[in-house]
């Protein structure tokens, strides 16, 4: 890449090689429309594409700490606040709702059905096989508050038959620091 171009005329002179011609990226001087503007708070290296980016919540009014105590899906509970994507709400005097709309379904495998009728042939003692069962647990459990005029809901995927259970421990756990 470093020998020059063997078809160019000469006359073109356009790269960051040419003297007082500017470097790549953004212009030089004064940003035109669409590029960044100087922002007043620390600058920032950016991430890599397809690296997460870490949450970047607001400071906390004498709150005394920014790691968060409670989280639940995207609503995050730090210091004196509740952070959600729609923005900070004060945690005093928060309403906290659970709602399960998960389903755990009980149901015979395929395996147990092809497992009876092969045993059955050789002795009865294949219908014990019908006795097997597998549960499944479909659905997602919605948390929401309500703070300081603002709403927030979101759903959790429900893993497990307890679940619920978990949840339910980390909202009453939230009720008792909105107090």
């Amino acid at each position: 890449m470093s020998e020059p171009n063997p078809y160019a005329d000469g006359e073109y002179k356009w790269g960051p090689d040419q003297p007082g011609a500017p470097g790549y990226g953004y212009p030089q001087g004064t940003p035109g429309y669409g590029y960044p503007q100087a922002a007043p708070g620390p600058s920032y290296e950016p991430t890599l594409p397809g690296l997460p980016v870490p949450p970047q919540y607001p400071p906390v009014a004498q709150g005394g700490g920014g790691a968060p105590m409670l989280s639940l899906g995207d609503i995050t509970v730090v210091g004196d606040q509740i952070i959600t994507p729609a923005g900070a709400m004060p945690l005093k005097g928060a309403v906290w709702n659970a709602m399960d709309m998960s389903r755990t379904e009980e149901k015979m495998p395929t395996v147990a059905i092809v497992l009876a009728v092969v045993f059955f042939i050789f002795c009865l003692l294949g219908l014990l096989f019908l006795l097997m069962k597998e549960k499944q647990t479909t659905g997602f459990i919605q948390v929401s508050v309500t703070s300081g005029g603002r709403h927030h809901s979101t759903m959790i995927p429900a893993t497990g038959p307890d679940t619920f259970h978990w949840v339910m421990n980390q909202v009453n756990f939230a009720r008792s620091l909105s107090v």
